[in-house]
């Protein structure tokens, strides 16, 4: 994601480097601690219990 790519500085490298782990790594990925649910199933299921 940041080979090719230039910051001007490090807040802005931040933003992306936290986009990417939260977008591209962390809600597609399953988590035990969610029942092995995707971050969004998991809010998609409690939401819906709650509501």
């Amino acid at each position: 994601m940041i080979d090719h790519k230039y910051y001007y500085s490090h807040f802005q490298a931040k933003v992306d480097i936290v986009e990417f782990i939260e977008v591209w790594c962390n809600r597609p990925r399953r988590h035990a601690t969610l029942g092995y649910l995707t971050p969004i199933e998991f809010g998609k299921i409690n939401y819906l219990n709650v509501a």
